[in-house]
């Protein structure tokens, strides 16, 4: 595969790709499962979401230039990786699904009530489309921006909302018990899952091998430390009892942030450097869908499957935001046991394989 972003690129995207979701309607459900201790929850998240990540380099590094499907083609042969990559084709739909969540019950819930659910899919696949067609490295660069993003929305947030803040809410700490605690945490391992599975795809596309482990940590732990500002402020601000009312409590604790006397509407701001990287995570997983298509199919063109797979990933987007309780039902009971399974399982047996079968390695 042809070196095309940098390793800063990798780190901006492992963050994005997990930012989103996990600030508002991940916290949401982490809330509503382990009260107070929503905090220690995602704390929890992050180490689990740093094992998997670093397995994964582990495994890439170990036949630089090849990515998942590439080693399964070399350990078990085309039918093998043909498995593998329809696995990860399916991840990618269910991770572009949670997206949509996301996004559309962002902005259709509390700004455009009355624009129908398709023109929201219409616009997130045009505006992927189009980053598609104009390549991995514009992802990548605009994936720099959607940092940027993300730290000015960090800092307004944290300008607007500190007046409020009541430690206590804080307290006491496990509350609902180390494991309820441990087990609300899947749902930000979800987001981490996202990340992980994008790096096992894209590794190989990254330059300098010898820092591709620092780079991937590094986007794991600034990635925590950029999401758990949300929790640690929306439990000081609002209370976990208030929190865990709202869909999207992100959102709630943005219209509670006061930044002086003229700015009234400070979730204006949100979803103006929101935007950004919920697009830059819509166009990655379009990216890395067609991708793992081009691979399986042995396309000469990775754009000659652009149109149809979107078509797919907004169907299914459509079909799960079009109706709100399949939407939650999919978020917190069926999405966390797939993408943990794969997240992990899948690094696990590539481990056993590369165990088994190291004379392939060597050719």
């Amino acid at each position: 595969m042809k070196t095309q972003i940098s390793n800063g690129m990798l780190v901006s995207l492992i963050i994005i790709l997990a930012y989103p979701k996990a600030i508002g309607i991940t916290q949401g459900i982490i809330v509503r499962e382990a009260g107070g201790d929503m905090l220690l929850a995602t704390c929890m998240a992050m180490v689990q979401g740093l094992c998997m990540m670093l397995l994964t380099v582990f495994i890439v590094r170990k036949i630089p230039g090849s990515n998942f499907i590439d080693q399964a083609q070399i350990f078990i042969g085309s039918v093998g990786a043909k498995f593998v990559g329809l696995v990860l084709f399916l991840f990618f739909c269910g991770a572009f699904g949670t997206t949509m969540i996301t996004y559309v019950y962002h902005i259709r819930d509390h700004f455009l009530p009355e624009v129908p659910i398709a023109l929201f899919i219409i616009v997130a696949l045009i505006v992927g489309l189009y980053a598609n067609y104009h390549g991995f490295e514009v992802i990548g660069r605009l994936a720099l921006i959607g940092l940027f993003s993300v730290v000015a929305l960090n800092i307004l947030i944290l300008f607007g909302s500190t007046q409020n803040f009541d430690i206590k809410e804080l307290l006491p700490v496990f509350q609902s018990g180390i494991w309820n605690t441990f087990k609300a945490s899947r749902h930000n391992d979800t987001d981490w899952a996202v990340a992980t599975l994008m790096t096992a795809i894209i590794l190989p596309m990254v330059k300098d091998v010898k820092l591709w482990g620092k780079s991937s940590a590094t986007g794991i732990i600034m990635g925590w430390i950029a999401i758990l500002i949300w929790p640690l402020l929306e439990t000081g601000n609002l209370s976990p009892e208030v929190t865990g009312q709202y869909l999207v409590p992100c959102l709630q604790l943005s219209r509670a942030a006061e930044l002086g006397h003229f700015i009234r509407r400070y979730e204006m701001f949100m979803i103006a450097f929101f935007a950004i990287p919920i697009f830059v995570q819509i166009s990655m997983y379009i990216f890395c869908a067609s991708h793992v298509v081009t691979q399986v199919l042995k396309l000469q063109d990775r754009k000659s499957s652009l149109i149809p797979v979107s078509l797919l990933l907004g169907g299914f987007g459509y079909w799960v935001v079009s109706d709100r309780f399949r939407a939650m039902d999919l978020l917190t009971r069926y999405w966390p046991p797939i993408a943990l399974t794969l997240a992990y399982g899948l690094p696990i047996l590539f481990v056993v394989l590369g165990f088994l079968f190291k004379k392939n390695i060597g050719r």
